[in-house]
């Protein structure tokens, strides 16, 4: 694509030296930079791209969007946000992707990746060729890839909606999420419809306040052009508060829907699926389709025929006599959540496995203490992902909100294996906080880890049959 196409998708801006360029590829990673493309110096948390534009043009970069002029013989186009100007140009270099695909998104603290999961079934019942986009794993074309984040960097977001189309996907389901919407990674963007599931305590570590945490999941529904058709989730305080806004505001269809009366869906439709939070994700799913334009016919096969979810209230049986489930709850209110349905399907007690991530929230972590305490008869304080923080001092900060003191096993593996050693016919065991995850995280390293398989491990290992 000719420079200054994307120059004039960028608007007024000055460009020092060089002359018309042809960009064939567009990148913000040295790693990634291939000849022919236009890198982009955008200042990250550890490392100021324009300090590696220089290694960039070694590798074949032809053009530079930068913040300040660099002494390099190739075209830069000077600009006041490296980062602001990477969504633009990504829409306009793969020629706009969401103008084509009809694109769906889930965002909230809680259900976005179950949610996203029925949708795309609905979508396949509904004939219409769905591409997925989120937590887990992305589909294009039929094919599964591993997620690298949750909302990918724009340019890898735009190339895959392009890649979609390429490759026969006609529409999309995508979660959305709070980081994605403050980093610009969702600028251009362009959402048929926007399901808002919930909104609790979490990533507080990046926002400061719940206020700008739910600042930017609104600003998805009123600031993207055109507004999306929302499904919002009024059965949530938030849910409510964010309504009501969108009812004064009259930008676009709105449907309501959640566990209560007030809502416009909320209906039991039949699902597979567990518990009083993944009926919720059921009505987002039905609310996101009919705004869309689902037959009702293709929403009721979709549901029936929908797959479990990765790490979402997946059972591990390995024959034993008492239910295993893992599951991604890694927030006070889905720890809750999780619990309080777990609790359904005892006869015996309730043991739970869970820890807090390191680097993240901290002040979630007393709070999930005291709920673990409250609603599970064993609970067993453990390790997460520790990231750059000691594991012990993460534990006490967890075990502050929790009286008398739990069992505390900070090796997850061994934990587990003790969870697993003291149930009994009747019991539950909730292995809690990773889910489909296959690495445990530390400052320095990443081993691998996968919480079913490790408890399938230790179930062999108690001597049930295979």
């Amino acid at each position: 694509m000719d420079l200054e196409r994307l120059i004039s998708a960028l608007g007024p801006l000055e460009v020092r030296g060089g002359a018309p360029t042809d960009i064939t590829d567009l990148a913000y990673d040295t790693r990634a930079v291939r000849p022919g493309a236009l890198f982009f110096c955008a200042p990250g948390e550890t490392v100021d791209r324009h300090d590696l534009a220089g290694e960039a043009v070694e590798r074949g970069a032809v053009a530079l969007v930068v913040e300040r002029p660099l002494d390099l013989d190739v075209p830069q186009l000077l600009v006041d946000s490296a980062r602001d100007a990477m969504p633009v140009t990504a829409d306009e270099f793969f020629e706009r992707p969401t103008e084509e695909l009809l694109l769906a998104g889930v965002t909230g603290t809680n259900g976005k990746t179950t949610t996203a999961y029925l949708l795309h079934s609905i979508f396949d019942a509904a004939g219409m060729r769905p591409g997925l986009i989120g937590t887990i794993e992305s589909r294009v074309g039929g094919e599964s890839r591993p997620a690298v984040r949750t909302t990918p960097e724009s340019i890898d977001l735009q190339r895959t909606f392009r890649e979609m189309l390429d490759a026969g996907d006609r529409s999309a389901v995508m979660e959305a999420t709070s980081h994605g919407s403050v980093l610009g990674r969702l600028d251009r963007v362009r959402f048929k419809a926007l399901a808002f599931t919930n909104l609790t305590q979490d990533h507080l570590d990046f926002h400061g306040t719940m206020d700008e945490y739910y600042e930017a999941k609104r600003r998805l529904f009123t600031e993207h052009e055109p507004a999306p058709a929302a499904a919002i989730n009024v059965g949530d305080e938030w849910g409510r508060r964010l309504a009501e806004e969108l009812r004064e505001l009259d930008r676009a269809p709105l449907l309501t829907f959640g566990l209560t009366d007030e809502a416009e869906v909320c209906e039991r439709p039949t699902s597979p699926l567990q518990g009083r939070f993944n009926h919720e994700n059921t009505l987002a799913a039905v609310a996101l389709a009919r705004l869309v334009g689902v037959p009702e016919a293709a929403i009721e096969q979709g549901l029936a025929e929908a797959p479990s979810v990765p790490g979402r209230f997946e059972s591990v049986d390995e024959g034993q006599p008492f239910s295993v489930i893992v599951d991604y709850a890694h927030t006070p209110d889905s720890l809750a959540n999780v619990l309080r349905t777990a609790r359904d399907l005892a006869t015996g007690r309730l043991i739970c496995v869970f820890g807090c991530g390191g680097d993240r929230d901290r002040g979630k972590r007393p709070e999930m203490g005291r709920i673990a305490a409250e609603l599970a008869d064993v609970p067993i304080v453990t390790s997460d992902n520790p990231r750059s923080e000691a594991p012990l001092a993460i534990i006490d900060e967890i075990l502050a909100g929790m009286s008398p003191e739990p069992e505390v096993e900070p090796d997850r593996r061994a934990a587990i294996a003790k969870a697993v050693g003291l149930a009994r016919e009747g019991d539950v065991v909730v292995i809690a906080g990773k889910g489909h995850e296959q690495g445990q995280e530390f400052a320095d390293r990443k081993l691998p880890f996968d919480d079913r398989e490790v408890a399938r491990e230790a179930l062999r290992r108690l001597g049930a049959p295979a």
